[in-house]
């Protein structure tokens, strides 16, 4: 089976993934450093070998996790205190074949199949499909604890919608923190659909940020299936 031309909204979409995650040249070093260590890293050897500061070498690593390029292994010490962390290539990293594709016939079929519920329990349905695969992102991003803030849990959230082909972003604006997708990956199927569709992207977002940081209840404020510029969700 052949792969259809990208629009232009795909395109850019993957291009933000795959910016958002190398862009940097000091981090695309350190996600070749850990690919040849089998072992995997932790952020002190990082920031040795990279003559940078723990803090920012852990930011790069949790970028990386973030956008599914790493994943994040406990490491309990026999001592009393908290265990450290292992961040180790993902084996066969499919995160990096370019461009990340949707699946418009899946996206469909789920939809359609949802519909022949009531509307109410279809919603629900496809909020909770977005919770629980919310919540394993978040699980490999960072398994033992939450960020420290909420603003730091929206920033991981915004990457890794990036990394899944919605071009998404953090804005805060006083006490208000939004997420902004440029580009939705569910295609037709979400201009068709987009209640059930939108329904399983909250889910997603509430399932990370649980994850995360901790019990959060996230509307989306605006929707481009409902003819909006960008898709809003207020947290």
């Amino acid at each position: 089976m052949t792969s259809a031309a990208l629009s232009p909204d795909e395109f850019g979409a993957a291009v933000a993934a795959v910016t958002n995650a190398f862009g940097d040249p000091t981090r695309r070093a350190i996600y070749l450093f850990a690919r040849q260590t089998p072992d995997g890293v932790k952020a002190a050897e990082v920031a040795e070998r990279f003559e940078l500061h723990a803090n920012v070498a852990r930011h790069h690593l949790e970028k990386l996790a973030a956008g599914g390029y790493l994943e994040v292994e406990l490491v309990r010490h026999e001592s009393a205190g908290r265990p450290s962390k292992r961040y180790r290539a993902v084996a066969d990293d499919t995160t990096l074949l370019f461009p990340p594709r949707r699946d418009d016939l899946l996206a469909t079929l789920l939809a359609r199949a949802l519909e022949r519920l009531p509307e109410a329990e279809a919603r629900a349905l496809a909020e909770d499909v977005g919770y629980e695969y919310g919540r394993s992102i978040a699980a490999r991003m960072d398994p033992s604890e939450g960020h420290r803030s909420a603003k730091a849990a929206v920033a991981s959230v915004a990457d890794a919608l990036t990394a899944h082909g919605f071009a998404a972003h953090a804005e805060s604006s006083g006490s208000a923190l939004r997420l902004v997708a440029e580009h939705c990956p569910f295609g037709e199927a979400a201009r068709r659909y987009p209640n059930i569709l939108c329904a399983v992207d909250t889910g997603m977002v509430r399932g990370m940020l649980e994850g995360l940081y901790g019990r959060a209840e996230p509307h989306l404020t605006a929707s481009r299936p409902d003819g909006d510029e960008r898709c809003v969700t207020t947290v």
